[in-house]
């Protein structure tokens, strides 16, 4: 049996945007995303942030309150935490806004800021730089609507692996991916020690290879944003 805890989430949704402790997570649902400003995540002017693209905003803010939420977000020395998301969507708008720059004057207009950002794994360095993360980085794209293989993936991965964390979780502009609606969450997993932590949630691959939120069958990713629900809640 394969157990973690999940130290942190944070999450962008049609409804607002924040921490997993901020008692104010509703879950997603269908509509249009707020515009995630550098205001909402950041104090000082940052030009970086600036340049990025919808999606590229999208899934660095759920990080960063993720993050913030586990008390990791401030840092001095680089740490060995991964990061694994899925997608269904990705950079697609970006990738169209790009080739519009492309297809006038045979490419001598094609905009490099955009050409930046038209790899749906971007934000994922962005972060760790940010951050100071040197563990591994991956975005699977995915149109399986359960969306549980990559979190089952990052479970096992924080088995064997050298990463001391991961964040885990998903990111899509569109309502086509595991979220069904637009919108990103992400949650930071560090192996479980055994000893039950209190007001903390519990993920883990049963001997059946069931996967469980504390103690809770989930059979979808609709099922763990419940379960996220029902936590912030108490």
């Amino acid at each position: 049996m394969m157990k973690c805890t999940i130290r942190g989430f944070g999450w962008v949704a049609v409804n607002g945007l924040g921490v997993g402790g901020s008692n104010t997570f509703k879950g997603f649902s269908p509509g249009e995303l707020p515009g995630v400003q550098r205001k909402d995540l950041f104090d000082r002017p940052d030009r970086r942030f600036g340049r990025m693209d919808p999606f590229s905003r999208l899934g660095l803010a759920a990080i960063t309150f993720a993050l913030r939420d586990a008390g990791l977000e401030q840092w001095q020395d680089k740490r060995p935490v991964g990061i694994m998301a899925e997608t269904f969507s990705g950079c697609l708008y970006t990738d169209g806004d790009y080739f519009a720059t492309v297809i006038p004057e045979q490419g001598l207009l094609a905009s490099p800021q955009l050409f930046a950002y038209t790899l749906s794994n971007t934000f994922l360095g962005e972060a760790a730089i940010r951050f100071g993360l040197t563990g591994n980085c991956q975005v699977v794209n995915s149109g399986d609507k359960c969306g549980l293989s990559t979190i089952r993936a990052a479970i096992e991965t924080l088995s064997w692996c050298e990463d001391e964390k991961l964040i885990v979780g998903y990111c899509d502009l569109s309502d086509q991916g595991a979220l069904n609606a637009p919108g990103a969450l992400f949650m930071v997993l560090e192996p479980a020690d055994g000893v039950a932590q209190p007001a903390s949630l519990s993920l883990h691959i049963d001997e059946h290879g069931g996967l469980l939120c504390n103690d809770q069958p989930v059979d979808n990713v609709a099922m763990l944003v419940e379960q996220l629900v029902v936590f912030c809640a108490v």
